[in-house]
């Protein structure tokens, strides 16, 4: 080829090549003119966008501002009135304060000036007292020594008798003090008992149950009594030999009466005659058997009933054989009384009557001290000594705390009571013992009682006349006025009331009303 075409054919090339870099670099223009152009308009929407937001933020802000300064307006004006309200009150206490200052004021300066008078008023009595003592000692020296020479009496002989007569003044006044005294501090002691036990006894009632020695049994007809009785007498042998009991049988149409001194004895005889009854079996070997199951199911209804007591008070479980004793007072009396009933009730009223004195930590003490305080009488018969101190040792046996067996040794006094227990179950048992109902009393036992009672008032000298009256608690004392003198008067009703307390015995309490009557007859003619 030649050389100057191939030179004109890559120029010619280059050309094209250089005419389409041209036309692409001006197309390459436009799109980024038309880019950038389009770049701004967005961004010039976007700030106006922004301005509009940021106006619109503006507003919102200026309105909160608006409203922020308003509220705070607001409360400043509130404030302001709030505080302009106290400063009116403040100032109104301050006046007030300022004229209750003047008052005091002018009323201390009025003092003042009475006290200066007051002053003034005593210094002229006392100007006038010790003009008065002078002329009065002065007047004295006469007497004393117009009165040495009329009763021709030294001066240690007078202040000897009147020494004498001033001795038995001074005796006279302090019994009449230590009357007045004593009375004072019983009217007090007994008016605070008398409130503590109203309400003990207000807050606990109680019934009382009377049985006797001997309990009827109701049969249908009256043969069978000599079913009872067997051929020759040999059941009612056999029976009286097992149960240890009397049975009695009579012309009491329809009814056989068993007899016994021990209830636990004539509880399982009753049941035993009620079972062989109902049976219609009766025989020596059978009543045998009778009684024997009757005394097992005894037994087991003794322990019954004296958990159920301990339970009833809400105490902790006691000692089995514990129980088993308080079971027994079930089918024990005194006077009227059941002894587990009163026991019962005796533990109420020491739980109460602690609880009166404020004793709260020895609540459940005494109320256990109470339930077991006479648990010595379901084995007096068995063991000699008294039922306290019987009683005492054995719950001391049974593993009671040392303060329970104290109470229940000292409730009688026959122990030195070793902290408030003895005396609370003491004061209860009293209450429980002294109640209306509680014991009976044969009208020969009472009339013996109450002569006893005026024979040991009438036994003083200078006693005239007894009387007692209110059923034996009073005793109405009648002295010669002549004999005694007024303090003697009440010597002698102490006197009386400690003979009372020694030699009698007698249920709650006995009133010594002493009368000294003086009677002034004259005649106007």
């Amino acid at each position: 080829m030649d050389p100057s075409l191939s030179v004109n054919l890559l120029m010619g090339g280059s050309g094209l090549l250089a005419a389409g870099s041209v036309v692409l670099f001006v197309r390459h223009r436009r799109e980024s003119d038309r880019l950038r152009r389009e770049m701004e308009d967005r961004a010039q929407n976007l700030l106006s966008e922004a301005r509009r937001e940021a106006d619109s933020i503006t507003r919102e802000a200026r309105l909160l501002a608006n409203e922020e300064v308003v509220k705070l307006r607001e409360h400043a004006e509130q404030l302001q009135a709030r505080r302009r309200l106290e400063l009116d009150d403040f100032e109104k206490r301050v006046s007030e304060r300022e004229r209750i200052v003047n008052q005091q004021l002018e009323r201390l300066a009025t003092e003042e000036e009475r006290l200066r008078r007051r002053a003034e008023e005593l210094q002229n009595q006392r100007t006038e007292l010790e003009r008065l003592a002078s002329e009065h000692q002065q007047l004295r020296q006469q007497l004393r020594d117009e009165l040495a020479r009329v009763a021709r009496l030294s001066v240690d002989e007078a202040r000897g008798q009147i020494l004498a007569h001033a001795r038995d003044d001074a005796a006279r006044d302090a019994a009449d003090l230590s009357r007045h005294i004593l009375e004072e501090a019983q009217l007090r002691a007994e008016t605070k008992a008398r409130t503590l036990l109203a309400t003990v006894v207000q807050r606990y009632a109680g019934e009382y149950t009377f049985e006797s020695t001997t309990t009827s049994i109701a049969i249908s007809s009256d043969e069978i009594k000599g079913r009872i009785i067997g051929r020759e007498g040999r059941n009612i042998r056999a029976f009286e030999a097992a149960t240890g009991v009397t049975v009695l049988i009579d012309d009491t149409p329809n009814a056989v009466v068993i007899s016994g001194f021990d209830p636990v004895r004539r509880a399982v005889a009753r049941e035993a005659m009620a079972r062989l009854i109902a049976d219609g079996r009766i025989h020596p070997t059978r009543i045998e058997e009778v009684v024997i199951a009757v005394q097992q199911e005894m037994d087991e209804t003794i322990l019954r009933l004296g958990e159920e007591a301990v339970a009833k008070l809400g105490l902790a479980p006691v000692h089995v054989e514990t129980s088993r004793l308080l079971g027994r007072l079930r089918f024990r009396h005194s006077f009227s009384q059941n002894i587990l009933d009163h026991s019962i009730e005796v533990a109420h009223l020491a739980g109460l009557i602690a609880a009166e004195l404020g004793l709260s930590s020895d609540i459940e003490a005494a109320k256990r001290a109470g339930l077991l305080h006479d648990i010595g009488k379901a084995v007096t018969h068995e063991v000699e000594g008294p039922h306290a101190i019987v009683g005492a040792e054995l719950v001391r046996r049974n593993g009671e705390d040392p303060r329970i067996v104290n109470a229940v040794a000292s409730h009688h006094q026959e122990v030195e009571s070793e902290g408030p227990l003895g005396i609370i179950v003491s004061a209860a048992d009293a209450i429980s013992a002294s109640r209306p109902g509680a014991r009976s009393e044969t009208m020969s036992t009472y009339l013996k009682r109450v002569e006893n009672l005026e024979r040991l008032g009438a036994s003083f000298p200078g006693v005239e006349k007894c009387f007692a009256v209110q059923a034996g608690r009073e005793l109405r004392v009648m002295v010669r006025s002549e004999q005694l003198t007024d303090a003697e008067s009440f010597h002698l009703a102490r006197a009386i009331c400690r003979k009372i307390e020694d030699e009698l015995q007698y249920p709650g309490q006995i009133r010594v009303t002493l009368v000294r009557e003086v009677r002034c007859v004259e005649f106007a003619k």
